[in-house]
């Protein structure tokens, strides 16, 4: 039998409000690791209480990387952030200590565990088109066209996601070819690791619920209005043309403390639409969850054990 001499990592997996980050953290100082952050919210800077950021203390504790890379008017896609994270894993494993990647975002997951499909670079004229297109019809419509060109693409694509319609549209009108064809026929370079998946949910998805409900409330009291506020009056984002389209403000919460600060809902309703727009996010999180068959799945609130018996038979086998 041969040995499987690849360096280790843990992969944290979940949806939002599930614990992944507390059980990173944990695990990174038992372990003598070091956290990759998967989340494509929590690279850009002033996105902190919204984005369930690690505190001051906790970045102490354990070094974190992906962090606080961009700001929130610069654009990052999941191709920078698998050469980004690469990068930090090979300097982990130098350091002879264990990387755990722990985040929901799922193209990001993709991205590094398994590459990304060699498809056309980003077209900002493109861009610029679809973007004022959405602006004028809605994203629904530009969604029903997208249903038109490239069904397969459109299917697993919620009408509501801005970026990844737009991202489809873009690379169908620059080659002519699907989103979806691209992603089939693509040739992908694999993460050289060997990777224990974890899943960390709860097995009843009202009490993920009210777990969002919960975060959610303690983000309003630690201040999460003030720093939205401050984004709002960035000179940058100020001075955007369409502030909303940015990926930074597309991160659920933001989007509906803007409108709200904007005068366009009122507190009860903005606190209900963030909080409904968390829960279809956990929702499409736990989609893209269902097709990790490789992965083993635990509450950490109530299978703690469970969990940690995993984890000490990965890194002892």
């Amino acid at each position: 039998m041969t040995l499987d001499n690849r360096p280790r990592a843990i992969a944290l997996m979940g949806p939002t409000a599930s614990g992944k980050s507390a059980v990173a953290l944990e695990l990174a100082q038992r372990l003598g690791g070091e956290i990759v952050s998967v989340d494509s919210a929590l690279v850009y800077r002033g996105l902190d209480i919204g984005a369930a950021k690690p505190t001051r203390h906790e970045l102490a504790q354990v070094p974190h990387h992906l962090v606080d890379l961009r700001d929130p008017w610069q654009p990052y896609s999941a191709a920078e952030f698998a050469v980004d994270a690469r990068g930090a894993i090979d300097g982990i494993i130098a350091r002879g200590r264990l990387p755990i990647l722990a985040g929901g975002t799922g193209l990001y997951f993709r991205a590094l565990l398994e590459g990304l499909a060699d498809m056309p670079e980003a077209d900002e004229a493109t861009r610029a088109a679809i973007t004022a297109e959405a602006a004028e019809r809605g994203w629904a419509a530009l969604h029903a066209q997208l249903a038109q060109v490239d069904p397969v693409a459109a299917a697993r694509i919620h009408a509501t996601d801005a970026q990844r319609i737009q991202r489809a549209l873009e690379v169908y009108r620059l080659s002519g070819r699907p989103i979806s064809g691209w992603q089939r026929q693509a040739q992908r370079a694999r993460l050289p690791l060997k990777v224990l998946k974890l899943v960390l949910a709860p097995p009843d998805r009202n009490l993920l619920h009210e777990r969002i409900a919960e975060r959610f409330d303690a983000m309003l009291a630690a201040g999460f209005l003030d720093e939205v506020r401050a984004l709002r009056a960035s000179p940058e984002l100020a001075a955007h043309p369409h502030p909303l389209d940015l990926p930074a403000l597309r991160a659920v919460g933001y989007r509906q403390a803007w409108e709200f600060l904007g005068g366009e809902s009122m507190p009860a309703e903005f606190r209900e639409r963030a909080i409904a727009a968390t829960r279809q996010l956990a929702k499409r999180q736990f989609t893209w969850l269902r097709g990790e068959l490789d992965a083993r799945r635990f509450d950490p609130m109530t299978q703690r054990t469970r969990l940690d018996a995993a984890v000490a038979g990965f890194l002892g086998g």
